[in-house]
């Protein structure tokens, strides 16, 4: 079975667009959930807090077993790495996608308004959103997004929730392995390297010609760096010490500084 998975989805859409990783993930035999966050999918309606929506990244973590990796694109970025920083224990491994950028109130300001102009409009925008996500996606990846709905009312309360976090000292918190994965075409990229000193262990891997939806650009390439994850993690909960070791051997006196 290895290591479970839970998959965090980005804002406004929900659990179902990560079909394309759900399948192949189970089709190895592993256990993978991937949630709705407050406000979103099958929970829309509710508020949205980044609390409530850690709290719904933990428990599908403990309907896998009570450890796992944790996978977040963007908005699920944040959050599974506030879940990390939260619940160490229950998150064995992150895996952060899409959310290399600190969210601070210049950055949030750019959101703010189109959420605002799209609140405006009698479907709050809802038709352009769709049209957006069919001309930029391969038609099953656009199915995949829009099959779970898209929460359009959930924009305002996500930035003012995810814009109150420090994603960097969060991360400096977590003691386990991190990966940060971009697309080579993502705004979201401006503090990798921040990003990357801020993991006790982190490593950042960037995926060519992909976007800011990279499991959804390049869903093959983004599936196997998860399942490598996922595999890894396991590894080292079960040979931690002995792998330590090999990565980094004691040094002896002839040892080269």
């Amino acid at each position: 079975m290895g290591m479970p998975i839970v998959l965090v989805h980005g804002l406004r859409i929900s659990g179902s667009m990560w079909r394309s990783q759900v399948e192949v993930l189970r089709a190895q035999g592993r256990q993978v959930r991937a949630p709705d966050l407050p406000g979103h999918g099958a929970r829309r309606g509710e508020a949205f807090t980044l609390g409530g929506a850690v709290e719904a990244v933990r428990d599908a973590v403990d309907e896998v077993g009570g450890r796992a990796l944790v996978v977040g694109l963007s908005l699920g970025g944040f959050v599974s790495i506030a879940a990390a920083a939260a619940y160490p224990g229950r998150v064995a491994g992150l895996v952060a996608t899409g959310c290399s950028a600190k969210p601070v109130n210049a950055l949030a300001h750019m959101y703010r308004i189109p959420a605002a102009l799209l609140g405006r409009l009698p479907d709050k925008g809802l038709a352009v959103n769709e049209r957006l996500h069919r001309l930029r996606l391969p038609a099953e990846a656009a199915e995949a997004v829009l099959d779970g709905g898209l929460a359009m009312e959930a924009a305002r309360e996500v930035i003012e929730e995810i814009v109150a976090m420090d994603a960097l000292a969060l991360l400096a918190s977590y003691p386990h392995s991190v990966w940060l994965i971009n697309g080579a075409r993502d705004h979201f990229r401006i503090h990798e390297k921040l990003y990357l000193d801020a993991c006790v262990d982190g490593r950042l891997l960037v995926v060519p010609r992909a976007g800011h939806m990279v499991s959804l650009d390049q869903p093959e390439a983004f599936t196997t760096l998860v399942a490598d994850a996922a595999d890894l993690v396991a590894a080292r909960a079960q040979w931690g010490p002995t792998l330590n070791a090999l990565e980094h051997p004691p040094r002896t006196p002839d040892s080269p500084v």
